[in-house]
């Protein structure tokens, strides 16, 4: 009986001994128990590293690849990313599909038919507003008269608020801000495609006053 208690104290105290030592304190992380929950496989698109056996000598896996093999098997050629779908086109935040209209007679055409996809509040109108200060007022001038900085120097500004530009539509305007015509030269590649459509609303409200 005393040996059975001896043999039951002392498996105890072993137990209680490795436990100890398995718990994480100052710089000792302590055992991992399951070391593929802490270190999980991550998938870099940037990465792609096919090779099974990198990483060997430093693997915390306890997998049968490298630490460093990061390549999913799955997907042809072990891409980490699948390629989109074919003609997929990617939108941006807005939703906004790329603007596709071609810049010819043609399609300024189409362009004059095309609808703001803002409402006109006030909040569009400011932003507007401060996006035109920005872009548009150095030329055009702060009321849209064709009288900006720019036309000290360069004759030929367009008045908008003259008789040839009043009746313009939104998506006329956002058309040519987009791809530039006659002196003024193309923004799409500086101002996003919500922002131009801000733009075209604010000019409207200024030819209004």
């Amino acid at each position: 009986m005393r040996m059975q208690f001896i043999k039951t104290f002392l498996m105890g105290a072993s137990a209680a001994a490795v436990m100890a030592g398995c718990t994480a304190h100052d710089d000792n992380p302590g055992k991992e128990y399951a070391p593929n929950m802490y270190h999980s496989v991550a998938y870099e698109p940037l990465s792609q590293i096919t090779d099974e056996n990198a990483g060997n000598i430093v693997n915390s896996l306890d997998a049968r690849t490298g630490e460093f093999f990061n390549s999913n098997k799955y997907n042809p050629h072990r891409m980490n990313m699948r390629e989109p779908a074919p003609h997929t086109v990617k939108r941006n935040a807005f939703g906004f599909l790329p603007y596709r209209i071609a810049n010819d007679t043609v399609g300024l055409r189409k362009a004059n038919n095309l609808v703001s996809p803002f409402e006109t509040t006030p909040e569009i109108i400011a932003e507007g507003k401060m996006l035109y200060s920005f872009y548009c007022q150095h030329c055009h001038g702060a009321k849209a008269g064709g009288d900006g900085k720019v036309s000290e120097k360069y004759a030929g500004v367009a008045n908008l608020k003259g008789d040839a530009y009043k009746n313009i539509t939104e998506g006329h305007i956002f058309h040519v801000i987009t791809y530039g015509k006659g002196l003024m030269g193309a923004h799409g590649s500086q101002v996003s495609q919500e922002d131009r459509w801000r733009i075209a609303k604010y000019v409207k409200e200024l030819q209004k006053n």
